[in-house]
């Protein structure tokens, strides 16, 4: 064998080694999270502002979002057709990445009076699933909110007021109940209060 055919292959099993160490389960394959990071983030804190920032999202239920996108059981724009592009194991990779990162949350304009008065309405409607403020996880995978995107969050409540989003029969109960009570207003009083809320926890 001569000089350059040693070289060559010495060359490719060194890129082929390197490669195989990178994508190991300490090293997540950054090629899975491009599509994510695009849009979501590096380390899963959107920019925003209509993106959801999904750092320290709940492993089991990100896959069953993922996988309700990619089978067309959630409405979207974009991510329907994303999802279809990755496997059951890309979305476990893609899970175990992004619920070890840190919710990094971002100043955002607030009206205060509207956010004291959403305080109020989330410790009476919202608690028991969005514990902590909104800070944590609670029943049902129910979402961290406390420094979510406030254009992301209307969004979604529009959505949810259409019927085009489902949500656990529990939480429209309570959405139905508050909604009666305090009125349309309620909605954009817990929107204020959640971005009001930017402690890093």
């Amino acid at each position: 064998m001569d000089y350059k055919t040693t070289r060559t292959l010495l060359l490719v099993s060194g890129l082929l080694f390197a490669t195989t160490t990178w994508a190991n389960e300490d090293n997540l394959p950054l090629m899975i999270l491009n599509s994510c990071i695009v849009c979501h983030g590096f380390q899963g804190s959107s920019l925003g502002p209509a993106t959801p920032s999904i750092a320290g999202i709940d492993k089991e239920d990100f896959v069953e979002t993922m996988e309700a996108y990619k089978n067309d059981e959630i409405p979207s724009t974009i991510m329907g057709r994303i999802a279809k592009g990755y496997t059951h194991a890309d979305f476990q990779v893609m899970a175990k990445y992004f619920s070890k990162q840190t919710f990094v949350r971002y100043p955002q304009q607030v009206n205060l009076d509207k956010a004291k008065q959403g305080a109020v309405l989330h410790k009476e409607f919202c608690e028991k699933c969005h514990k902590n403020n909104g800070y944590s996880f609670g029943d049902e995978g129910a979402s961290i909110l406390a420094g979510q995107w406030m254009p992301y969050l209307r969004f979604n409540l529009a959505d949810i007021r259409a019927n085009v989003r489902e949500i656990p029969k529990k939480m429209k109960k309570r959405l139905d109940k508050m909604l009666k009570i305090h009125g349309e207003e309620s909605l954009e009083a817990l929107i204020n209060f959640y971005g009001s809320l930017t402690e890093r926890k």
